[in-house]
């Protein structure tokens, strides 16, 4: 029930939001849709199956410069790419991102617990590393600069409106995937993977599948990231990227799926509009997670449920 009201909730705000004057709001709304998907991809392998990943933010990256590659292969970078070109660059991130997954899941799979989130936060920098270093072929720390898109999204109202459909689609498969079979699978693998062995499911498998899914999400998200900023960079695929989808997901609450992107509002939000008073904006945020940790452990939407259960009680 938090969850369909926290969904109603979103979709209408971010519909309201182009009615706020000025690009300030869509521009912060577009980047609260993109790090939004990206968490609600982690919430996938944390909330849903019990690991945790510190190098997510590679298949993110694998994403944005999956679509920057194809950009620039098209002259796209400083001249702009047609609509045909610009459909085909924003394809190019999911498959790599997956095809990262693949490789990194192979052997993530294998681990649980610290070992499994040590391991993936080591595959995180070796990819981080390679692109940083291959200035041939990525640019190396200088990123990919100009990546302009066809003219009608330039304008910022209409690239937030082509990203929350983009959004929405892949929110409503992610959901769709966590009311699957497959999704209560995970459910089970997070609880007791040893009874889930003894029932028949391959746990390895299951693991891996899901890394998969989960990796090319979040490729999808890096993928918008591109045309949005006009530029990527290694540092979307560095250990602090693979951050913030954590802090997303714990603020919001790993335990509702619209957790992630009711953090993602929060975290964002505060980003931007703290940013505009103080360069010290992290302290702000840590403060907030620090908070939440201590009072509010299981998130935004768990305390809101509690609070809501507690007045039914009452109300009885």
């Amino acid at each position: 029930m938090t969850d369909r009201v926290a969904a109603i909730l979103l979709v209408v705000t971010f519909l309201a939001v182009p009615l706020v004057p000025g690009d300030f709001a869509v521009v912060v709304a577009t980047e609260i849709l993109i790090l939004g998907l990206f968490a609600l991809s982690f919430n996938l392998v944390h909330g849903y199956m019990g690991q945790i990943s510190f190098g997510h933010a590679a298949f993110f990256g694998l994403g944005a410069y999956g679509t920057a590659l194809v950009f620039r292969a098209f002259k796209g970078a400083g001249t702009g790419v047609s609509y045909a070109e610009f459909a085909l660059s924003m394809l190019a991130g999911l498959p790599l991102a997956a095809a990262g997954a693949l490789v990194v899941g192979y052997f993530c799979s294998r681990l649980t617990g610290i070992y499994f989130a040590i391991l993936s936060l080591a595959f995180g920098e070796l990819i981080y590393h390679v692109v940083f270093s291959w200035y041939g072929f990525t640019g190396g720390d200088d990123g990919i600069q100009g990546l302009l898109p066809p003219p009608w999204f330039r304008d910022p109202v209409n690239y937030y409106y082509f990203t929350l459909a983009v959004v929405f689609v892949a929110s409503a498969v992610l959901w769709r995937i966590t009311r699957s079979p497959f999704g209560y699978a995970l459910r089970m693998l997070r609880d007791n993977a040893r009874r889930a062995a003894f029932v028949g499911i391959d746990v390895r498998l299951c693991m891996l599948c899901n890394f998969v899914v989960a990796g090319a999400f979040a490729g999808i998200a890096g993928s918008l990231w591109g045309p949005f900023s006009r530029s990527v960079s290694p540092v979307l695929l560095g250990w602090m990227q693979s951050g913030i989808p954590v802090f997303m997901t714990l603020i919001g609450g790993s335990g509702h799926f619209t957790g992630p992107m009711v953090g993602s509002v929060v975290y964002t939000g505060l980003n931007a509009y703290v940013t505009r008073f103080t360069p010290y904006w992290p302290l702000a945020i840590g403060i907030v997670i620090l908070l939440l940790v201590l009072f509010v452990p299981g998130g935004i939407l768990s305390m809101v449920e509690k609070r809501a259960a507690t007045r039914s009680g009452k109300g009885r």
